[in-house]
């Protein structure tokens, strides 16, 4: 129950993730191919979007798209530098 308490959380802080995003891709601290896994991960949820959630139950159709994009922000925080995660206040 912890774990989805938590990830809400995270949900309510996007805000924070598009600088977060920026630095992550621009910055020389992060390895390279932790940036490309970022990319990838990123396209791969924009070509194939996978639905946990079948279409026709519309009332619960973002769920889906909210808990894959969680999963991938998620992935890219625990790959960046632990000065990354400071400044941005995301540990």
């Amino acid at each position: 129950m912890y774990k989805y308490f938590k990830r809400l959380k995270f949900i309510l802080k996007f805000w924070k993730f598009i600088p977060f995003l920026k630095e992550f891709f621009f910055s020389k601290e992060v390895e390279m191919h932790k940036k490309a896994i970022g990319i990838l991960f990123i396209l791969a949820y924009a070509f194939f979007p996978f639905d946990l959630i079948p279409d026709f139950l519309s009332l619960f159709v973002i769920v889906d798209d909210v808990v894959i994009a969680t999963f991938v922000l998620e992935r890219m925080i625990k790959m960046s530098p632990q000065s990354l995660k400071d400044k941005y206040k995301l540990n």
